[in-house]
């Protein structure tokens, strides 16, 4: 699909004012200027500002009433995200079921190998978060796992000290994005000597990767999550009706 400046242009606008809802300049309650107002202050016609309104709606920041003008909406509290046939309820689950242990946290060049795994562009500067999973009382690690974060949401990365829970609802809360869409991606591999010793099993050994990436409305990609479990440490399952049509 191509781009054309206009489109470009409402998500600049609509980037602007969230940002602005975020930092409070617009608190919940209050009301956004006028289309007018915008299409003055942003020097856009009303259909740019008319787009960037209903970005902001679709990710439940704003709330367009006839003749009440734009209001900030209260942040909700959950989402729920959904497969085509089955829903996804492990990505909350999983992460808040096993404790993660940080080893690494700092910004990195996507190199080659990099972006061969993760599909992420190379030569792009992203946070890694890099570190093992654990269940209570046990001596292995459940699985090892990448964080790789949009650099425009790096910020995010002075609170997982104290944060043990999944980091996309994080995101979500500090720079009022949605996440819309979760693509995941399970690959069956061989452990290299390093990854092996950190799980915990010979080198050389099966491991099934799971890979995550969190898109927002913007069609931005916010991250990419990488679990490599051993083989013998990892099940999946799904449950599939038939729909009657």
């Amino acid at each position: 699909m191509t781009v054309t400046p206009a489109d470009h242009r409402y998500l600049q606008v609509a980037r602007t004012l969230r940002k602005e809802i975020v930092d409070g300049v617009y608190p919940v309650g209050a009301q956004l200027p006028t289309e007018h107002e915008l299409c003055e202050r942003f020097e856009v016609s009303r259909y740019t500002v008319r787009e960037a309104l209903r970005r902001l709606r679709d990710d439940n920041l704003v709330i367009s009433r006839p003749r009440a003008g734009t209001t900030v909406a209260p942040r909700a509290a959950t989402n729920t995200y959904a497969q085509d046939v089955v829903s996804i309820n492990d990505l909350l689950a999983f992460a808040t079921g096993a404790q993660f242990t940080i080893e690494s946290n700092a910004m990195v060049t996507i190199d080659g190998e990099l972006a061969e795994r993760t599909g992420l562009p190379l030569g792009e500067q992203w946070l890694a978060v890099r570190g093992y999973r654990q269940a209570d009382g046990d001596v292995a690690p459940v699985c090892r796992t990448e964080y790789y974060i949009n650099r425009s949401f790096a910020a995010v990365g002075r609170l997982l000290q104290r944060h043990s829970g999944p980091i996309f609802p994080l995101i979500e809360d500090l720079f009022g994005v949605s996440i819309v869409e979760v693509h995941q991606e399970i690959s069956a591999i061989v452990t290299s000597p390093e990854l092996a010793a950190g799980l915990k099993i010979a080198a050389g050994s099966a491991a099934l990767q799971m890979q995550r990436t969190y898109t927002t409305s913007d069609g931005e990609i916010a991250q990419v999550t990488v679990n490599t479990h051993p083989s013998d440490r990892f099940r999946h399952a799904m449950t599939m009706r038939r729909v009657k049509g």
